[in-house]
């Protein structure tokens, strides 16, 4: 059973391990990061040696390091050199802490969810009420949002309470999709086009010819041409040629936030021979999560 200093000793040794890139800790950096005697830390560190914890690397730019029994013995199940959950303060990154496991609390209580996360990194610059993002993490690409209200320093542990938790499918984007595409022709008529639209209930549509994707004419398109009287024009120029495609085995979180930075309602899917095999709306993404 260890000690409360020696948690913390040993946390910190993880923090900066994981910090220096898993290069050797030096005493002194333990020391200074505590606001310890440095003397008292290296001599904690040969019991914590003799528990098997921590390994001395001998030499000018030797150390510690932490085992793997320290990783077990704190509850941290990676390779701190290897996470990399992105966290962060105040709507800024901080790219020296990440997460190692989150653990959600009365998530019965409507309003009242409260979750405890265990940090990897130093969090003693961290306060009370600060706002904390956390994620997307691996797999299941959580997001957790929320405010600390509780910190401690021993067992590198945040308790936030949580404003917002939302999780993304971990699918492939084509299970989304749309895979039997309506085109059209260049030479297309506004009048057809928007018979096209209204019939099959979309609000874009590609043109193509010989299975080349020349652009896209989207309802807003139409509308604008209308209101400018400009009936004798045709699909070929009114389309978009700024259409943006993906691989049909793209992630659907990966999907959405390429959507979301060129600002897009829809977006075209190529197989791996680069043909059209599908189309993505945000509305066929919003019935993925409300269904997940």
């Amino acid at each position: 059973m260890l000690t409360s200093v020696q948690k913390e000793i040993l946390q910190s040794l993880i923090n900066l391990y994981r910090q220096s890139k898993c290069t050797s800790v030096k005493c002194e950096n333990i020391a200074e990061l505590m606001g310890r005697n440095s003397g008292t830390i290296r001599n904690q560190m040969q019991s914590l040696r003799s528990l098997g914890l921590v390994k001395g690397v001998p030499g000018p730019r030797g150390g510690y390091k932490p085992t793997l029994e320290a990783y077990q013995t704190l509850n941290i199940e990676n390779d701190p050199c290897q996470i990399n959950i992105p966290f962060y303060v105040n709507g800024r990154i901080v790219p020296d802490i990440s997460v190692n496991r989150i653990e959600f609390n009365s998530i019965l209580k409507p309003g009242n969810c409260e979750a405890t996360i265990s940090v990897l990194g130093n969090i003693k610059h961290l306060d009370l009420d600060d706002t904390v993002k956390i994620g997307p993490t691996p797999v299941n690409n959580l997001t957790v949002t929320g405010v600390i209200i509780g910190r401690d320093d021993v067992d590198n542990v945040l308790l936030l309470r949580t404003n917002n938790i939302q999780s993304v499918p971990n699918v492939q984007i084509k299970s989304v999709a749309t895979e039997e595409v309506v085109t059209i022709s260049p030479d297309l008529t506004l009048s057809e086009i928007a018979k096209v639209l209204i019939t099959k209930n979309i609000r874009g549509v590609p043109v193509m010819v010989d299975n080349e994707i020349l652009g896209i004419v989207m309802y807003k398109h139409l509308v604008q041409m209308i209101s400018e009287e400009k009936y004798d024009l045709v699909a070929k120029d009114i389309m978009s040629t700024d259409f943006v495609t993906v691989k049909e085995d793209m992630s659907l979180i990966g999907t959405l936030d390429k959507m979301y930075k060129n600002n897009l309602s829809l977006i075209l899917l190529l197989d791996d021979e680069d043909n059209l095999s599908g189309i993505v709306t945000f509305s066929d993404i919003i019935k993925r999560l409300v269904i997940s």
